[in-house]
């Protein structure tokens, strides 16, 4: 059977789909909000119990699903399914044996993945970078997570961490990023850094429309809000989005530089700021890289939108049963 289940676990939301792995076919996505202050238990009692519910309205009984993908945000053991730290969820589900945990509710075969991950497998294969041989997915959002597919796989590294290209370091010192280290890509340009720099320009009183936007209430503050003050012509705003986005043209720069890779896919919320950000992003790449011909890489948006990670973990799952014969 070619239909698998993919679960994305989010820090509000559980999504789950019956994914077509020969197409990337989404057959039903449904979704439920995770209450990740209910533990580890409960929501994936939820996780399983949302399973079901996919197979019932697709007429499919579970135990003719060949196995689940689960994406995860955070660090994973892939060979033990166990989830090592997910900082975005309540008590950080440290050491979780989140795979066997949902074999045994669901008696289906089940692997983890990453999440930012799961979304560059995805892309590499159904999405933005379908027609390349090597991939190097972002995710841009609370964090910036990534990944990197070869000819269809991902590699992986030793431990399953490489792609992490929020945490290779732009300003040695830069802030102090919550992985211990300073100035991470992360600390420049992910959603909160972006929203941080308009907080500080308006707390110092200097000339913006940011403030007025959201009528002075400082928690309204977004990436979407600096940008709506960049297109009335707000030069602080411009500014802002400006350097959050040559900081992501200097990881860009690095990762070109390193990988040579075909194709470069952007996605999460921040990427909806687009070219307030991809603009100085791609200038910084021209700036900076000089070895390759850049005509040969093509930075580009996500095509699948919130389905990419659903889809990722599916398609993870069904490599992972093959491999394992």
């Amino acid at each position: 059977m070619n239909v698998y289940l993919g679960i994305d676990l989010g820090r509000t939301k559980i999504a789950a789909a019956a994914v077509d792995v020969r197409t990337g076919e989404r057959l039903l996505r449904l979704a439920v909000p995770t209450e990740a202050h209910e533990g580890p238990a409960a929501v994936i009692e939820r996780m399983a119990a949302l399973a079901g519910q996919v197979c019932a309205q697709i007429n499919t009984p579970l135990d003719q699903i060949p196995a689940i993908g689960v994406s995860a945000p955070g660090l994973i053991d892939l060979e033990q399914g166990v989830t090592i730290l997910l900082p975005s969820l309540p008590s950080g589900w440290r050491n979780v044996p989140l795979a066997a945990n949902m074999t045994g509710l669901t008696s289906r075969p089940t692997v983890i993945i990453n999440d930012a991950r799961a979304f560059t497998l995805a892309e590499a294969t159904f999405g933005a970078g379908r027609t390349a041989r090597s991939v190097i997915g972002i995710t841009l959002g609370a964090g910036i997570g990534g990944g990197i597919a070869i000819d269809g796989r991902l590699y992986l590294g030793v431990d399953g961490t490489a792609g992490e290209v929020g945490h290779m370091t732009i300003d040695p010192y830069g802030p102090r990023c919550g992985c211990g280290n300073r100035g991470c890509l992360e600390t420049f340009a992910s959603g909160p850094s972006i929203t941080a720099m308009a907080l500080r320009v308006v707390a110092q009183g200097m000339t913006t429309q940011i403030g007025a936007l959201v009528d002075y209430d400082l928690n309204k503050i977004t990436p979407g809000v600096i940008a709506r003050a960049a297109e009335q012509g707000d030069t602080i705003a411009r500014e802002i989005l400006q350097r959050a986005g040559s900081c992501l043209g200097i990881g860009i720069a690095n990762l070109v530089t390193i990988f040579s890779p075909e194709r470069i896919v952007i996605g999460g919320g921040v990427s909806r700021l687009g070219e307030w950000i991809l603009e100085p992003a791609r200038a910084e790449v021209v700036a900076r890289c000089h070895l390759k011909p850049l005509n040969q890489v093509q930075i580009t948006l996500a095509q699948l939108g919130g389905d990419a990670e659903v889809i990722g973990a599916a398609l993870w799952a069904a490599q992972r049963l093959a491999a394992r014969g």
